[in-house]
């Protein structure tokens, strides 16, 4: 092949793969101003954009790294360090860089940073005096250019194992857009596959864990599906189970965009180009909740709740619900696409019944009715529990019960506010009635669930109150017992002369540890915490020199209550 050819060929090929990676966002996003944030090839995700989790969509693509930490971490073009992050948990680990073209780059659970950013990080930890910082940069501070090292692989914060987990953000919005939109490819022709698909029969009502479904069984595979054809009649809705997978080391992950179309017309779309945090809880909106509780199966609904406040929709006619009353048999086909633009299909058929349908009410059961679209409130002498507008996706039957106060560390009886079933968007404040706390306990009150796990709270005229973010059955307990502090590698007059590091497991029974605080010789000194492992742990530096040390540990939870660790060692 002469040279020109070979040229023309290559061309041909990248035009190809910018057109693919361009068809779902009429070229608004720059194809090739960023590099990929790893040199490992080729690219292998652990997670996609938009990846189904428990209660939020995934906000980047994670990346894998051989099951090991450490990998260089590469600057994806020219900005500068915004924000400096260390959480205990979330991220870890996490740098943001803000680039010319008006998009922020985001690199998390990070094992460490490079040197300079590692000696700023530090120095903000000891002026704030604490681990966890949150720290925004002007543009002056810490300039980058496109490959720098920033830092390295890890699986710090909520990392289930060693990844790097990166996204592109909006930077006036901080919408996370999908990065496969910005020319970082992943070698992927595998279609997406298609598992099951359920028709809803809806009925003018709100959906919720009553709503009848029926199972269509579906056959096919490599990008193309059948089902046979169905009697239904009424309102129905659709939904289906479906997953993705790239070339090479490849999970499970999430598809693109979800079409559905009824004779050849769209009736629902969604497509996971980008979506704003506020919003990411409402997945529980745009899955079939109940469930995905019950079974851990996340069916896809393509009809969308009136309070669900996601963009990924569009082409929506009565919002994905189809009325079947016409006696004809009508054709319906699911395209599902990758973020590669690798597409399946389902095809089946409906007969719709000839008669419209009837719709009857169910016989009222609930304690109040709660439209979806306004601030809703229930009280009676024992609770009070208040829901602001936003919380809901349907209308809901609210249903209020009681039952008899648990045995062991208890301050009221059982309150049910309604079921777990019910997704919610936002918390809503539960007040429980106190009569029963005694008056020297009231600042260690804490609202629990019925699995005794702590929704927080404090006591204020006669009640405590909390914020859960989720139906379920409440009491009231105390917690009144300090941490525990278990020293893993120290004792009472220990040299530590060659020892890098003095370390600890911490935990706490009930209301969760507020802080840490380590003191050398009465001096502050940076304690990092593992939350995954409870382990925390203290790295000397040159503050520390030879000789004898007084070293003190103080841990308090969430309800005050404090244990201090004091020892002498040596060096």
């Amino acid at each position: 092949m002469t040279k020109f050819k070979l040229i023309t060929v290559c061309l041909l090929f990248i035009c190809m793969q910018a057109f693919a990676q361009q068809i779902f966002s009429d070229g608004k996003y720059p194809l090739v101003d960023f590099r990929p944030p790893l040199n490992i090839t080729p690219p292998a995700l652990a997670g996609s954009f938009g990846e189904l989790r428990s209660n939020h969509f995934h906000s980047g693509m994670d990346y894998r790294t051989n099951q090991r930490i450490g990998y260089p971490v590469y600057a994806i073009a020219d900005g500068y360090i915004s924000r400096l992050r260390v959480q205990n948990s979330g991220f870890g680990l996490a740098l943001y860089i803000n680039h010319k073209n008006g998009f922020t780059s985001v690199y998390g659970h990070l094992s460490r940073f490079n040197t300079m950013i590692a000696r700023q990080v530090k120095s903000i930890q000891y002026q704030k005096k604490s681990y966890e910082i949150d720290d925004f940069q002007n543009e002056l501070s810490i300039p980058v250019r496109k490959g720098d090292v920033i830092a390295y692989s890890g699986n710090t914060g909520s990392s289930g194992g060693p990844h790097l987990h990166f996204e592109i953000r909006d930077t006036k919005t901080e919408a996370t857009i999908n990065p496969q939109l910005f020319g970082l490819n992943i070698t992927d022709n595998i279609p997406p596959v298609i598992y099951s698909l359920y028709a809803y029969k809806l009925n003018k009502r709100p959906f919720n864990e009553f709503t009848p479904k029926q199972t269509l069984a579906i056959t096919g595979s490599a990008g193309n599906y059948k089902a046979g054809n169905v009697n239904l009649t009424g309102e129905v809705g659709f939904g289906i189970v479906t997953t993705d997978r790239h070339n090479g080391a490849s999970g499970l992950n999430g598809v693109y965009s979800i079409e559905l179309l009824l004779d050849e017309n769209h009736v629902f779309t969604s497509s996971l180009e980008k979506f704003v945090f506020d919003n990411s809880k409402a997945i529980n909106s745009h899955i079939d909740y109940p469930t995905f509780l019950s079974t851990k199966r996340s069916i896809q609904k393509s009809f969308v709740d009136p309070g669900n406040p996601l963009s990924i929709y569009s082409n929506l006619v009565n919002r994905g619900r189809i009325e079947f009353n016409d006696g004809k048999l009508h054709k319906l086909q699911y395209i599902v696409t990758d973020g590669s633009g690798n597409k399946s299909t389902l095809s089946f058929n409906v007969q719709a019944d000839a008669k419209p349908a009837i719709y009857q009410e169910n016989a009222a059961s609930e304690t109040a009715r709660f439209p979806y679209d306004i601030e809703n409130q229930f009280d009676n002498d024992k609770v009070k529990v208040v829901l602001p507008k936003g919380t809901l996706y349907n209308d809901l039957n609210f249903i209020y019960k009681t039952s008899a106060k648990p045995v062991g560390n208890a301050y009221s009886a059982i309150h049910h506010i309604h079921n777990n079933l019910t997704p919610l968007h936002v918390g809503y404040e539960l007040w429980i009635n106190a009569e029963d706390l005694p008056e020297n306990l009231r600042s260690k009150a804490v609202i629990v669930s019925s699995s005794r796990v702590s929704q927080g709270g404090y006591f204020e005229n006669g009640y405590v109150k909390a914020k859960p973010r989720n139906f379920g059955s409440f009491f009231i307990s105390i917690d009144t017992l300090p941490p525990v502090i278990l020293p893993q590698n120290i004792q009472e007059g220990k040299s530590m002369a060659g020892i890098s590091k003095i370390s600890f497991k911490i935990r706490d029974n009930l209301s969760g540890i507020q802080n840490f605080n380590g003191f050398i010789d009465g001096k502050w000194v940076l304690m990092e915490f593992d939350t995954k492992t409870a382990s925390l742990w203290h790295t000397f530096d040159e503050q520390t020199g030879p000789g004898k040390h007084n070293f003190e540990l103080i841990v308090k939870d969430m309800k005050d209550n404090s244990k201090t660790y004091s020892i002498t060692f040596y060096k």
